[in-house]
C-alpha cells in the first residue's frame, strides 16, 4: 500500500492504459479521480477502483479546455482535500502522412496530448506546491523518436518529454517529482483501432511488429501501470525529469 492516503488523478482513464493505471493506484491505496470526456464512460473504471478498496470519482473533462480542467481539479480537491498524484494519459490518434495531414488533425493531437498535459499539470501544481508534495507523470511514447504517418503524435510525445524535464527543474524545490513514461507497442483498444484503419487485425499488427521487439511480444497495459505506480511512490523520490521507455527492449530497436 505504497500510496495509502494519497489522491491520484488519471486522465484518459475510461479505458486502456489510463484505466489500468487508475486501478493500480487504487491497489496501492490511493483514492482516484477518473477523468475522461464523459463521466459515464468512466463508470467501469470507477467500479474497479472501488472493488480494490479505494474511493473514486468520475469527472467529465476535456483536458484541452483550461476552464474544464480548473473546474475538475477544484472538484477533486473539494472531494478529497488533496491532489498528490497526476498521471497525464489522455490522448487520441489522427494519423496521416504529413503532406496529407490537416491542420485540424495537427491541432487536435497537440491540444489533447501536449496542451492538455500542460493545463492539468498547471492546475495540479497549485495544490502540490501548497502541500510541498507531488508526483506528476507524462505519458510519452516510443513514437517520440519519430514514426512515419504520425508527425503530430510524434511531435506531441517528444514535447511531453521536454515538458517533464522543464517542470522538474521548476518545481523540484517544492518536493514535486515530474517524469515521463514512454510506452512501446501496447495492446489496447486504441492500438486495435489504429490497426483496423490500415486494414489490419490486432493479431496481424502484433505479428508484424513483435518481430522487432527483443522480448517478442506486445506490452500489456499492466506493464505501463506498474512502472507508473513506482514513479509516483516515495520509492522513486530521487527520480525527476527522466523518461523511462517501457518497450520490451532498447527503444532504438523497437520502433
Amino acid at each position: 500500500m505504497r500510496l495509502s492516503g494519497r489522491t491520484a488523478v488519471v486522465t484518459g482513464a475510461a479505458r486502456g492504459i489510463g484505466a489500468a493505471e487508475a486501478i493500480r493506484m487504487a491497489q496501492e491505496g490511493a483514492n482516484v479521480a477518473v477523468l475522461d470526456l464523459s463521466a459515464e464512460a468512466c463508470q467501469e473504471t470507477v467500479e474497479a477502483v472501488e472493488a480494490a478498496g479505494a474511493e473514486a470519482i468520475a469527472i467529465a473533462c476535456d483536458v484541452s479546455s483550461a476552464q474544464q480542467v480548473e473546474k475538475a481539479f477544484e472538484e477533486i480537491h473539494n472531494r478529497f482535500g488533496r491532489v498528490d498524484i497526476l498521471v497525464n494519459n489522455a490522448g487520441l490518434l489522427r494519423d496521416n502522412l504529413s503532406f496529407k495531414m490537416s491542420e485540424d488533425d495537427w491541432d487536435k493531437v497537440l491540444d489533447v496530448h501536449l496542451k492538455g498535459s500542460f493545463l492539468c499539470s498547471k492546475a495540479a501544481q497549485k495544490y502540490m506546491v501548497e502541500q510541498e508534495y507531488g508526483k506528476i507523470v507524462m505519458t510519452s511514447s516510443i513514437v517520440a523518436l519519430g514514426n512515419k504517418g504520425q508527425a503530430n503524435y510524434s511531435a506531441a510525445k517528444a514535447g511531453l518529454q521536454a515538458l517533464a524535464r522543464t517542470l522538474a527543474l521548476e518545481v523540484g524545490r517544492f518536493n514535486i517529482n515530474v517524469n515521463a513514461v514512454a510506452p512501446g507497442w501496447i495492446e489496447t483498444e486504441m492500438t486495435k483501432e489504429a490497426a483496423e484503419r490500415v486494414g489490419m487485425t490486432m493479431e496481424d499488427m502484433k505479428e508484424r511488429f513483435a518481430k522487432n521487439i527483443p522480448l517478442k511480444r506486445f506490452g500489456r497495459v499492466e506493464d505501463i501501470a506498474n512502472v507508473v505506480a513506482f514513479l509516483v511512490s516515495d520509492e522513486a523520490s530521487y527520480i525527476s525529469g527522466e523518461t523511462i521507455y517501457v518497450s520490451g527492449g532498447p527503444s532504438s530497436s523497437v520502433i
